[in-house]
Protein backbone atom coordinates (compact mmCIF):
# COMPACT_ATOMS: atom_id res chain seq x y z
CA UNK A 1 0.00 0.00 0.00
CA UNK A 2 1.39 3.41 -0.96
CA UNK A 3 1.89 6.04 1.72
CA UNK A 4 -0.68 8.85 1.89
CA UNK A 5 -0.04 12.30 3.35
CA UNK A 6 -3.78 13.04 3.42
CA UNK A 7 -4.76 14.48 6.81
CA UNK A 8 -1.32 13.81 8.28
CA UNK A 9 -0.21 16.58 10.66
CA UNK A 10 3.26 17.95 9.92
CA UNK A 11 5.36 20.49 11.81
CA UNK A 12 7.99 22.29 9.73
CA UNK A 13 10.49 24.46 11.61
CA UNK A 14 12.18 27.27 9.72
CA UNK A 15 9.09 27.41 7.52
CA UNK A 16 9.35 31.12 6.72
CA UNK A 17 11.73 30.70 3.76
CA UNK A 18 13.94 28.37 1.74
CA UNK A 19 13.72 24.63 2.28
CA UNK A 20 11.19 25.00 5.09
CA UNK A 21 8.82 27.05 2.94
CA UNK A 22 9.17 24.59 0.06
CA UNK A 23 8.48 21.64 2.38
CA UNK A 24 5.37 23.32 3.79
CA UNK A 25 3.99 23.86 0.29
CA UNK A 26 4.81 20.31 -0.81
CA UNK A 27 3.18 18.74 2.25
CA UNK A 28 0.09 20.91 1.84
CA UNK A 29 -0.21 20.02 -1.84
CA UNK A 30 0.01 16.34 -0.87
CA UNK A 31 -2.96 16.73 1.48
CA UNK A 32 -1.26 17.18 4.84
CA UNK A 33 -2.21 19.63 7.58
CA UNK A 34 0.81 21.88 8.07
CA UNK A 35 2.09 23.69 11.16
CA UNK A 36 4.40 26.55 10.20
CA UNK A 37 7.02 27.41 12.82
CA UNK A 38 9.67 30.15 12.74
CA UNK A 39 10.46 33.43 14.49
CA UNK A 40 9.22 35.74 11.73
CA UNK A 41 5.43 35.78 12.01
CA UNK A 42 4.84 38.04 9.01
CA UNK A 43 6.80 35.67 6.75
CA UNK A 44 4.92 32.70 8.18
CA UNK A 45 1.65 34.45 7.37
CA UNK A 46 2.90 35.04 3.82
CA UNK A 47 3.76 31.37 3.38
CA UNK A 48 0.43 30.29 4.88
CA UNK A 49 -1.45 32.14 2.15
CA UNK A 50 0.18 29.89 -0.47
CA UNK A 51 -0.92 26.62 1.13
CA UNK A 52 -3.69 24.48 -0.31
CA UNK A 53 -5.10 22.96 2.88
CA UNK A 54 -5.45 23.38 6.67
CA UNK A 55 -2.55 25.09 8.43
CA UNK A 56 -1.52 26.60 11.75
CA UNK A 57 0.98 29.43 12.22
CA UNK A 58 3.04 29.23 15.41
CA UNK A 59 5.74 31.89 15.87
CA UNK A 60 8.51 30.06 17.69
CA UNK A 61 12.15 30.54 18.67
CA UNK A 62 13.46 26.97 18.74
CA UNK A 63 16.47 27.98 20.84
CA UNK A 64 14.04 28.38 23.76
CA UNK A 65 13.00 25.03 25.22
CA UNK A 66 9.65 26.29 26.52
CA UNK A 67 8.69 27.67 23.11
CA UNK A 68 9.35 24.27 21.54
CA UNK A 69 7.08 22.67 24.13
CA UNK A 70 4.43 25.28 23.36
CA UNK A 71 4.76 24.53 19.63
CA UNK A 72 3.90 20.89 20.21
CA UNK A 73 1.10 21.78 22.63
CA UNK A 74 -0.54 24.19 20.17
CA UNK A 75 -0.27 21.63 17.37
CA UNK A 76 -2.07 18.99 19.43
CA UNK A 77 -4.61 21.51 20.67
CA UNK A 78 -5.46 22.51 17.10
CA UNK A 79 -5.13 19.23 15.16
CA UNK A 80 -5.30 16.60 17.97
CA UNK A 81 -2.41 14.57 16.54
CA UNK A 82 1.13 14.75 15.20
CA UNK A 83 2.57 12.52 12.49
CA UNK A 84 5.69 14.20 11.12
CA UNK A 85 8.29 16.62 12.50
CA UNK A 86 10.67 18.29 10.05
CA UNK A 87 13.65 19.77 11.88
CA UNK A 88 14.75 22.29 9.29
CA UNK A 89 15.45 25.58 11.09
CA UNK A 90 19.10 26.52 11.15
CA UNK A 91 21.76 29.19 10.74
CA UNK A 92 25.28 29.14 9.36
CA UNK A 93 28.50 30.95 10.21
CA UNK A 94 31.51 32.09 8.21
CA UNK A 95 34.64 32.77 10.23
CA UNK A 96 37.81 31.11 11.44
CA UNK A 97 37.39 29.55 14.87
CA UNK A 98 40.30 31.65 16.13
CA UNK A 99 38.41 34.83 15.19
CA UNK A 100 34.84 33.87 16.13
CA UNK A 101 33.36 35.00 19.42
CA UNK A 102 32.19 32.16 21.64
CA UNK A 103 28.62 33.45 21.73
CA UNK A 104 28.51 33.04 17.93
CA UNK A 105 29.60 29.40 18.25
CA UNK A 106 27.02 28.86 20.98
CA UNK A 107 24.22 30.48 18.97
CA UNK A 108 24.83 28.21 15.99
CA UNK A 109 24.88 25.11 18.20
CA UNK A 110 21.80 26.26 20.12
CA UNK A 111 19.81 26.82 16.93
CA UNK A 112 20.93 23.92 14.77
CA UNK A 113 21.40 21.20 17.37
CA UNK A 114 19.49 22.05 20.54
CA UNK A 115 16.51 23.45 18.64
CA UNK A 116 16.04 20.10 16.89
CA UNK A 117 16.57 18.22 20.16
CA UNK A 118 14.01 20.34 22.04
CA UNK A 119 11.35 19.94 19.35
CA UNK A 120 11.98 16.21 19.05
CA UNK A 121 11.87 15.68 22.82
CA UNK A 122 8.35 17.10 23.13
CA UNK A 123 7.10 15.65 19.85
CA UNK A 124 8.42 12.13 20.39
CA UNK A 125 5.61 10.61 22.53
CA UNK A 126 3.02 11.69 19.96
CA UNK A 127 5.10 10.54 17.00
CA UNK A 128 5.56 7.14 18.64
CA UNK A 129 1.82 6.90 19.16
CA UNK A 130 1.26 7.28 15.41
CA UNK A 131 4.45 5.50 14.26
CA UNK A 132 5.43 8.79 12.70
CA UNK A 133 8.53 10.35 11.20
CA UNK A 134 11.27 12.74 12.26
CA UNK A 135 13.08 14.35 9.34
CA UNK A 136 16.33 16.24 9.89
CA UNK A 137 17.65 18.61 7.24
CA UNK A 138 21.42 18.38 7.33
CA UNK A 139 24.05 19.15 4.68
CA UNK A 140 27.38 17.88 3.36
CA UNK A 141 28.84 19.82 6.32
CA UNK A 142 27.23 17.11 8.45
CA UNK A 143 29.76 14.51 7.31
CA UNK A 144 32.81 16.52 6.14
CA UNK A 145 34.35 19.50 7.88
CA UNK A 146 34.04 22.82 6.04
CA UNK A 147 36.87 25.23 6.95
CA UNK A 148 35.54 28.60 8.04
CA UNK A 149 32.33 26.98 9.27
CA UNK A 150 33.47 25.12 12.38
CA UNK A 151 30.31 25.61 14.46
CA UNK A 152 28.04 24.93 11.50
CA UNK A 153 29.79 21.64 10.71
CA UNK A 154 29.88 20.71 14.41
CA UNK A 155 26.15 21.29 14.78
CA UNK A 156 25.35 19.16 11.74
CA UNK A 157 27.71 16.37 12.82
CA UNK A 158 25.97 16.43 16.21
CA UNK A 159 22.57 16.07 14.56
CA UNK A 160 23.82 13.08 12.59
CA UNK A 161 25.04 11.29 15.71
CA UNK A 162 22.02 12.17 17.83
CA UNK A 163 19.34 11.14 15.36
CA UNK A 164 21.14 7.99 14.21
CA UNK A 165 21.16 6.96 17.87
CA UNK A 166 17.53 7.95 18.39
CA UNK A 167 16.56 5.78 15.43
CA UNK A 168 18.40 2.85 16.97
CA UNK A 169 16.78 3.38 20.38
CA UNK A 170 13.32 3.16 18.84
CA UNK A 171 14.03 0.45 16.30
CA UNK A 172 11.20 -1.69 17.71
CA UNK A 173 8.70 1.16 18.16
CA UNK A 174 7.91 2.03 14.55
CA UNK A 175 9.58 5.46 14.65
CA UNK A 176 11.03 6.54 11.30
CA UNK A 177 14.03 8.90 11.34
CA UNK A 178 15.41 10.33 8.10
CA UNK A 179 18.55 12.40 7.61
CA UNK A 180 18.50 14.58 4.49
CA UNK A 181 21.84 15.72 3.08
CA UNK A 182 21.46 18.38 0.36
CA UNK A 183 24.44 19.89 -1.35
CA UNK A 184 24.57 23.65 -1.89
CA UNK A 185 20.96 24.84 -2.01
CA UNK A 186 19.57 28.17 -3.18
CA UNK A 187 18.23 29.73 0.03
CA UNK A 188 18.84 32.60 2.44
CA UNK A 189 21.20 30.63 4.67
CA UNK A 190 24.35 32.24 3.25
CA UNK A 191 22.85 35.74 3.42
CA UNK A 192 21.96 35.15 7.07
CA UNK A 193 25.24 33.43 7.97
CA UNK A 194 26.95 34.96 11.00
CA UNK A 195 30.41 36.48 10.82
CA UNK A 196 33.00 36.33 13.61
CA UNK A 197 31.12 38.98 15.59
CA UNK A 198 27.66 37.53 15.09
CA UNK A 199 26.52 39.93 12.37
CA UNK A 200 24.70 38.67 9.27
CA UNK A 201 27.09 38.69 6.32
CA UNK A 202 24.28 39.88 4.01
CA UNK A 203 25.52 38.32 0.76
CA UNK A 204 26.12 34.94 -0.83
CA UNK A 205 29.73 34.12 -1.73
CA UNK A 206 28.53 31.68 -4.40
CA UNK A 207 26.38 31.72 -7.52
CA UNK A 208 22.96 30.69 -6.20
CA UNK A 209 21.57 30.18 -9.72
CA UNK A 210 23.71 27.04 -10.09
CA UNK A 211 22.49 25.48 -6.85
CA UNK A 212 19.77 22.93 -6.19
CA UNK A 213 16.34 24.50 -5.75
CA UNK A 214 14.54 24.22 -2.41
CA UNK A 215 11.61 22.57 -4.18
CA UNK A 216 13.84 19.65 -5.17
CA UNK A 217 14.87 19.19 -1.54
CA UNK A 218 11.22 19.25 -0.46
CA UNK A 219 10.31 16.46 -2.86
CA UNK A 220 13.20 14.40 -1.48
CA UNK A 221 11.83 14.94 2.03
CA UNK A 222 8.40 13.63 1.05
CA UNK A 223 10.01 10.71 -0.75
CA UNK A 224 12.10 9.85 2.31
CA UNK A 225 8.96 9.66 4.44
CA UNK A 226 6.95 7.75 1.86
CA UNK A 227 9.65 5.10 1.40
CA UNK A 228 10.93 5.16 5.02
CA UNK A 229 14.49 6.02 4.00
CA UNK A 230 17.07 6.59 6.73
CA UNK A 231 19.42 8.73 4.63
CA UNK A 232 19.01 10.76 1.45
CA UNK A 233 22.05 12.19 -0.36
CA UNK A 234 20.87 14.83 -2.82
CA UNK A 235 22.94 15.60 -5.91
CA UNK A 236 25.92 13.98 -7.60
CA UNK A 237 28.43 16.14 -5.71
CA UNK A 238 26.99 15.15 -2.33
CA UNK A 239 27.09 11.45 -3.21
CA UNK A 240 30.70 11.71 -4.44
CA UNK A 241 31.82 13.50 -1.27
CA UNK A 242 30.07 10.88 0.89
CA UNK A 243 32.08 8.05 -0.70
CA UNK A 244 35.38 9.84 -1.34
CA UNK A 245 35.69 10.82 2.33
CA UNK A 246 35.81 7.13 3.30
CA UNK A 247 38.78 6.27 1.08
CA UNK A 248 40.68 9.52 0.39
CA UNK A 249 39.96 11.84 3.35
CA UNK A 250 43.24 13.80 3.19
CA UNK A 251 42.86 14.45 -0.52
CA UNK A 252 39.25 15.54 -0.01
CA UNK A 253 40.28 17.92 2.79
CA UNK A 254 42.71 19.58 0.41
CA UNK A 255 40.13 19.97 -2.35
CA UNK A 256 37.53 21.41 0.03
CA UNK A 257 40.05 23.83 1.59
CA UNK A 258 41.07 25.08 -1.86
CA UNK A 259 37.45 25.61 -2.90
CA UNK A 260 36.44 27.38 0.31
CA UNK A 261 39.51 29.62 0.14
CA UNK A 262 38.50 30.77 -3.37
CA UNK A 263 35.09 32.02 -2.18
CA UNK A 264 34.43 35.75 -2.26
CA UNK A 265 35.39 37.22 1.11
CA UNK A 266 36.59 33.86 2.43
CA UNK A 267 37.91 33.96 6.02
CA UNK A 268 40.64 31.58 4.86
CA UNK A 269 42.28 34.19 2.63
Amino acid sequence: MSYSFANKVVIVTGASSGIGEACAKAFSKAGAHVVLAARNQSELERVSQTLEGPFLVVPCDITVEQECQTLIHKTLEHFSRLDILVNNAGISMRARFTDAKMDVIEKVMQTNFWGAVYCSKFALPHLLENKGSIVVISTTAGFVGLPGRTAYSASKFALHGFFDTLRSEHRDDGLHVAMIFPGFTASKIRYNALDANGNKQGFSPQDETKMTGAETIAQSVLGAIEHKKRRVLIGVQTKLIWWIRMFFPDWLDGVIHKQMKKESGSPLQ
